[in-house]
């Protein structure tokens, strides 16, 4: 991971980003693959909710977290 701070993956958004969202596609990735955006916490709700009505959702963790055990 770099030095730079994360920010939220919502279009226009500067914010620093608190969650993860991982997700895939299960049409072009392997059931294992994971894809990830950031939220802070404005927009995670919406950018779950995007992705779980597609179906894509896998899970919703802490930034820290995900980083911890990336590590």
């Amino acid at each position: 991971m770099s030095d730079e701070t994360p920010i939220c993956s919502a279009k226009s958004c500067r914010t620093d980003a608190v969650w993860v969202l991982a997700w895939n596609n299960p049409k072009i990735h392997t059931p294992e693959r994971r894809k990830t955006w950031l939220a802070c916490e404005e927009h995670r709700e919406h950018l779950s909710q995007f992705l779980g009505v597609r179906g894509f959702l896998k899970d919703v963790v802490l930034l820290r977290e995900w980083q911890k055990s990336a590590s």
